[in-house]
């Protein structure tokens, strides 16, 4: 292929699939430097790809490689379903003010524009157009800000959710699509897959409480427009990733999200007063 490889995969669920992403990437990706590139990094690994979770849901959702602990995926979860970290968004009408550029909570629902008086709750538009015509194509939500994120350093990697509900066996299901301009594939991508599923859990409940329909999930699709290991990160995933390949069988690579989900759950105060208390810069 011309270009930038253009990857598939698909797995039964978030883990399955995310590795999946990874192999097909470090097999089948292009080399590509990047803006963040130290003198004697490798190249990165780079492809856009499109990962299909057929049952979002489906155990076991976590994978033992990906970066951080339990209570750090609990931690971002929070962040992103619930905006716990809000308030470390830096005031844009302050040029000294050097806190976070934004987070996606605080983009999808409360998205403000200059001059508009009230901040937009996406989200709840995406649900109540749902809520009344399920099959819409119109039911998404946007995160770029083209006045702020084409000159701030650190832009928002997320750049749109879009849903639908389709019906099988009748029962309706609410399917999501993501889409990412930028995703680093070994350190960030299973997080965001694990906690925007649990967003997709929140918005089918939202569209249940409007409509009085219960909704199951349908699939989740993740698109990246640069799905990338990156050259600093590559020695630790081939002996980390790769070896786990070969030494583990996937039960012994992955966690049931049911068999942790009480221990993610009972770090949420510890998580609360760490974010209150933190810094973010």
């Amino acid at each position: 292929m011309s270009g930038i490889p253009v990857l598939a995969v698909e797995g039964d669920g978030i883990a399955h699939a995310w590795e999946n992403s990874l192999i097909a990437l470090y097999d089948r990706g292009c080399e590509l430097s990047t803006q963040y590139d130290k003198p004697g990094d490798r190249p990165s690994r780079d492809a856009t790809m499109l990962i299909t979770v057929h049952d979002p849901l489906a155990e076991p959702m976590i994978h033992r490689d990906m970066p951080g602990g339990l209570e750090d995926l609990q931690e971002y979860v929070m962040e992103v379903c619930e905006g716990i970290k809000d308030h470390w968004v830096r005031d844009t009408r302050d040029p000294q003010d050097t806190r976070w550029e934004y987070t996606y909570h605080q983009r999808l629902f409360r998205y403000d524009v200059p001059s508009v008086a009230d901040a937009v709750d996406q989200i709840e538009l995406l649900c109540r157009q749902l809520a009344q015509t399920g099959y819409s194509r119109r039911a998404q939500a946007v995160t770029w800000k083209v006045w702020e994120d084409a000159h701030c350093y650190d832009p928002a990697c997320l750049q749109s959710i879009w849903c639908r509900i389709t019906e099988h066996d009748g029962t309706p299901r609410l399917n999501m699509n993501v889409r990412f301009r930028s995703n680093d594939a070994y350190k960030a991508a299973l997080m965001n897959m694990f906690a925007l599923v649990q967003l997709q859990q929140q918005i089918a409940r939202r569209i249940g409480e409007l409509s009085g329909r219960d909704l199951a999930l349908g699939r989740y699709c993740h698109l990246a427009d640069s799905y990338h290991i990156y050259g600093s990160n590559l020695a630790e995933f081939e002996a980390r990733f790769l070896g786990a390949l070969r030494t583990r069988d996937f039960a012994g690579r992955t966690l049931r999200y049911a068999d942790v989900r009480d221990l993610m759950e009972e770090a949420r105060p510890v998580i609360l007063a760490k974010v209150r208390h933190a810094s973010p810069v």
